[in-house]
């Protein structure tokens, strides 16, 4: 019997056999990451962003396909991450769009909603790349325009286009030379792919109960290990407002409503009570995070505008008593800090990954850490609660990869102060991008200057290939180090010195002066001293400078300038 409607019923099966694919594919989507580095992440970050969005669609008990949209949209564009998860959430931030108001989906509403949701796709991206997921959503987009014309069955038209998107899929590599080069099929294109199988599986009642993550493995996607916070040495004395209060009011319900809501007023009631205030809220629903002495008042306030739908409240100096031993840094270092030390002006907020490493942006002025990069990039929601909680008056956020761009910028946009970014692809354009930041200038001032210092800076990278390949004609074994600058593998060897050495020529022009080697976790001090006597060598009008900075993946960043 032909499908003919998609219900809320059928529409969260449909989500959540998704966010299953992907969680069982993704690290067969990171192995498709075109550098044979170990720092694919691609799977790993649809996978959790789509666990975000899923998380976010089953909790809302709405009988409407267009509300479940929404929600949908909304917990991928918070969960978000890497250039991919981004993506991925403007495809169903536009079908959301498309969805609006709807109780159900006919075939031709499904169709037309997929449809704008490549078109918004394709206007996020501001220069769009043709061999990516984008051709994939456009060409399978096209083929539901095309099979709604001829037929109302919902399951025909999903494999028509799911036929679609696998022919995309596989012409990814003609469009995109890099694929064919390395003999692989674009990873964000493959999770789209996948995604769309499991909306076919689901409509047609081949997914199983079995494959369908619950709640726990939900939150523990979403809530991954370096995403736990941590209060760090703090003595439990120093801490001024002892209770970390979160509470979601459900706006205009319940029997103790008194006051109509009203963000200034909601706000600054709280803001007398404790420090690290967070307030967000749509039509319905108030979110509140703050520290203070006095949880029950933060409750007591909540309940004058709705009734509570959640309640948490944590010990914080209870905690810190049980990890006093432990100096994990949190998702946001700093973010949720407590005590007497002034908020400042400008929040600095960089992307990093490694203790050596984020000890010294911060000796260069950055005031808050969010830890990640390569391998496990920050969310949307991640880098909005960096900003929203410094205290600040305003943030500058550095993502330090490339593939942290879009989600910084999308977190800028939902952040509550003025914010900027400054789009840094490594840790050295960081550095360099920090020796301009001015605290008396401007937040546009800063920016412009940090932003034209990117330039100055040739960053370089030591990692060990995954995979046999051969990149820009370089013949790479699986397990041989490579060299890799500005984005480019440029040499290649089975020993770690002979690499680096052989990258450092690569960089080195007339005018350079300065080499700064930073040396990760599988590297040590005697090898980076080596390293700067062999460059030394090299030109010894050189000025070679040597820190640890514990980062994984990679024995050697280094940077020239």
């Amino acid at each position: 019997m032909a499908i003919t409607k998609i219900t809320n019923l059928e529409f969260g099966k449909m989500v959540q056999a998704a966010a299953a694919k992907l969680n069982q594919n993704a690290e067969f989507i990171n192995s498709l990451n075109v550098f044979p580095v170990p720092d694919g992440d691609t799977g790993t970050n649809m996978s959790m962003s789509m666990a975000s969005g899923a998380k976010y669609e089953r909790e809302d008990t709405s009988e409407n396909v267009g509300d479940l949209a929404n929600s949908l949209a909304k917990g991928l564009l918070m969960g978000a991450r890497g250039n991919s998860g981004v993506i991925l959430s403007q495809i169903f931030r536009g079908f959301a769009g498309g969805c609006k108001g709807k109780k159900d989906l006919s075939a031709q509403e499904f169709v037309d909603a997929y449809a704008n949701g490549a078109q918004t796709a394709y206007k996020a991206v501001m220069k769009p790349t043709e061999g990516t997921i984008l051709t994939v959503v456009r060409e399978s987009a096209q083929a539901g325009i095309d099979t709604v014309k001829t037929t109302n069955d919902i399951e025909k038209i999903l494999e028509e286009i799911c036929s679609a998107a696998d022919q995309a899929l596989q012409k990814t590599p003609d469009l995109l030379p890099v694929l064919k080069e390395v003999g692989v099929v674009d990873s964000g294109g493959q999770g789209l792919d996948y995604v769309l199988h499991a909306f076919l599986e689901a409509l047609t009642g081949k997914v199983t109960v079995e494959t369908k993550p619950d709640n726990a493995q939900m939150n523990e996607m979403i809530n991954a290990k370096h995403h736990q916070s941590s209060q760090g040495k703090l003595d439990p004395a120093d801490i001024k407002y002892g209770y970390c209060t979160q509470i979601m009011v459900r706006i205009g319900r319940g029997k103790q409503v008194t006051q109509k809501f009203d963000y200034d007023t909601f706000y600054n009631y709280l803001a007398k009570l404790g420090d690290s205030l967070l307030v967000i809220n749509d039509d319905e629903i108030v979110k509140v995070h703050v520290h203070t002495e006095h949880p029950g008042k933060v409750l007591s306030w909540g309940q004058q505008f709705g009734d509570l739908q959640t309640v948490k409240v944590d010990n914080m100096r209870w905690q810190q008593e049980q990890i006093m031993d432990e100096d994990e840094p949190s998702v946001a270092e700093n973010a949720d800090a407590d005590g007497e030390k002034e908020a400042p002006g400008t929040a600095v907020i960089a992307v990093a990954a490694g203790q050596g490493i984020s000890e010294l942006l911060k000796s260069l002025g950055v005031t808050h850490i969010i830890s990640g990069g390569q391998t496990m990039n920050p969310s949307i929601q991640d880098i909005a609660d960096a900003i929203n909680n410094s205290g600040a008056k305003q943030a500058l956020v550095l993502p330090d990869n490339g593939n942290i761009f879009m989600a910084a910028d999308q977190a800028k946009d939902i952040a509550e102060i003025p914010t900027a970014v400054v789009h840094t692809k490594t840790i050295p354009q960081a550095m360099t991008a920090l020796l301009e930041f001015n605290p008396d200038s401007t937040l546009d001032e800063n920016h412009t200057a940090m932003e034209d210092a990117l330039d100055t800076v040739k960053s370089g990278a030591v990692t060990t290939a995954v995979r046999d390949t051969t990149v820009n004609g370089i013949t790479i074994k699986k397990d041989d180090y490579i060299g890799i600058v500005d984005g480019d593998i440029v040499t290649t060897d089975s020993d770690l010195a002979t690499t680096a050495e052989a990258m450092v020529k690569k960089m080195l022009d007339e005018d350079s002066s300065v080499v700064t080697i930073y040396y990760g976790e599988d590297g040590n001090q005697d090898q980076a001293d080596q390293l700067q006597r062999a460059i030394e060598e090299m030109d010894d009008e050189l000025d070679v400078q040597v820190y640890e900075g514990d980062q994984p993946v990679y024995p050697y960043l280094i940077s020239v300038e």
